[in-house]
């Protein structure tokens, strides 16, 4: 079952390396490390309704909004994110921060980061289409919040 770090995939100011795709723990989980540029909001506001997503701070502090209550997460804490709830996450800090994410079950994959980065590349410096995202969203268990 074990795997390792290869592939980063970048997305504006996030940068995502799995280091355990759901295939390799027979779907049971993934986990991937992710850093977050200083000032960077995103991702939009979503839920998932498949997964649980536990997050685990390494270096710097990242602020995630879940069901409209603000966390702060930084080295050594850990924030559960329950299915169904909306939340997003913001770099408000001047620092980089890095996070682990663990999904259970294992089915979010590096496919939807990459399709994701697709189309953002695809816009070419405008606004990405928010359709195509929503798209790609609902296609990997993620639904966009309204």
């Amino acid at each position: 079952m074990a795997s390792g770090a290869g592939e980063e995939i970048k997305i504006g100011g996030l940068a995502i390396r799995f280091l355990l795709e759901g295939a390799a723990s027979r779907g049971s989980v993934a986990v991937f490390e992710f850093d977050v540029a200083a000032g960077a909001k995103l991702p939009g506001a979503h839920s998932h309704d498949g997964y649980e997503e536990t997050i685990y701070g390494i270096e710097g502090v990242l602020s995630f909004t879940v069901d409209g209550k603000r966390t702060d997460v930084g080295p050594g804490e850990v924030l559960c994110i329950p299915r169904g709830a909306v939340h997003r996450f913001d770099n408000v800090y001047e620092g980089l921060a890095r996070m682990l994410a663990m999904v259970t079950p294992g089915i979010l994959g590096p496919d939807y980061f990459r399709e994701i980065a697709a189309v953002i590349k695809a816009a070419a410096g405008s606004p990405p289409d928010q359709a195509a995202i929503g798209e790609v969203m609902r296609r990997h268990g993620l639904t966009p919040a309204a």
